[in-house]
C-alpha cells in the first residue's frame, strides 16, 4: 500500500508554527505534497528522517510555491510544465516513479472580479495537455489545490457562489474536460454522493466552525489505476491552514 497526502499549507513557515511536523509524522505518508508554501530557498530548514524533498519556489517572494517529500527515490524530477508563461510561480513538481508519475499542482486562482480567468483558461488547457502527454507514457497521479469546486455537491452555497472564482461555469467545465480525458476524481470514486465534506474554508465569517466550505483539493488518477485505488480521505479534523490535508491510498 502506498499513502499519498496533499495539503495546501497557506504558508509553510506559518503552518510549521501550528503543528505541521506533528501532522506530518502522524500521517506517515509515502509521499507528502504541499502547495502554497510561500517561501524562498533557505528560509526554513524542515527535513524529516527517511524523506527526500523537492521544492519549486515562485520568483515572487512570499507567493505560491510547491514541495514534495518522498520516501521513494524518483527516477527523475521536473519543475513546471515547460511553458514560459506558466513556469514563474512555482506551481508544479513532477516526480517520475517506476510505474507512475506524481504531480503536485497549485492551480492559479481566477481572483476577485475574475480578473485572471482568461489566464486560468489558458493554464487549464495547457495543464490538461501536459498531463495527457505524461499519461501516454505511464499512469498519472495528480494532486493539489486545483482551485475549483467541480459540482454543486462540492460547495456549501452553490447558488450564491455561481460567478465567484473557483465556481464559475468555465472553471467547472475545464475540470469536467480533464476528467473526461481519462482521469478519476478519487474522492468521488469512493463517495459519489457524500455531502458537507470540504477541504477549504474561508478565514472569514467563522466558515470552518459552520462548515461553510469548498472541496477544491483533489487526487486525480489515470483511469487505468482504478483497480488499485484503496481509499480516499479528507482530513477535516486537521488544522494549521485554511485547507485540510487530503489523502489517497493506492494498492
Amino acid at each position: 500500500m502506498l499513502k499519498f497526502i496533499s495539503w495546501n499549507v497557506n504558508g509553510l513557515r506559518a503552518c510549521a508554527g501550528k503543528g505541521f511536523a506533528e501532522v506530518f509524522n502522524a500521517l506517515d505518508a509515502d509521499f507528502f505534497c504541499l502547495q502554497e508554501t510561500k517561501m524562498q530557498e533557505g528560509q526554513l530548514d524542515l527535513s524529516f528522517l527517511g524523506y527526500q524533498s523537492y521544492w519549486n519556489y515562485a520568483e515572487k517572494k512570499g507567493y505560491s510555491g510547491t514541495a514534495i517529500y518522498t520516501r521513494h527515490t524518483p527516477l527523475s524530477v521536473t519543475y513546471g510544465m515547460g511553458i514560459e508563461e506558466h513556469d514563474h510561480e512555482g506551481r508544479i513538481i513532477t516526480l517520475e516513479m517506476e510505474d507512475f508519475f506524481l504531480i503536485t499542482v497549485y492551480t492559479p486562482n481566477s481572483q476577485d472580479e475574475l480578473r485572471r480567468l482568461d489566464y486560468r483558461m489558458r493554464w487549464e488547457d495547457d495543464f490538461r495537455s501536459f498531463l495527457n502527454q505524461l499519461a501516454a507514457k505511464k499512469p498519472v497521479i495528480v494532486c493539489g489545490d486545483m482551485n475549483v469546486a467541480h459540482e454543486e455537491i462540492d460547495i456549501k452555497n452553490p447558488k450564491t457562489n455561481r460567478r465567484n472564482a473557483g465556481f464559475t461555469d468555465e472553471e467547472r467545465e475545464k475540470m469536467t474536460l480533464l476528467l473526461k480525458s481519462g482521469f478519476t476524481d478519487t474522492f468521488r470514486y469512493f463517495y459519489p454522493h457524500q455531502t458537507d465534506v470540504y477541504s477549504w474554508w474561508s478565514y472569514r465569517f467563522h466558515a470552518r466552525e459552520k462548515n461553510t466550505g469548498w472541496r477544491i483539493d483533489y487526487f486525480l488518477t489515470s483511469k487505468v489505476l482504478d483497480n488499485r485505488l484503496a481509499d480516499a480521505k479528507i482530513h477535516t479534523n486537521i488544522f494549521g491552514s485554511d485547507h485540510c490535508p487530503v489523502e489517497l491510498d493506492l494498492m
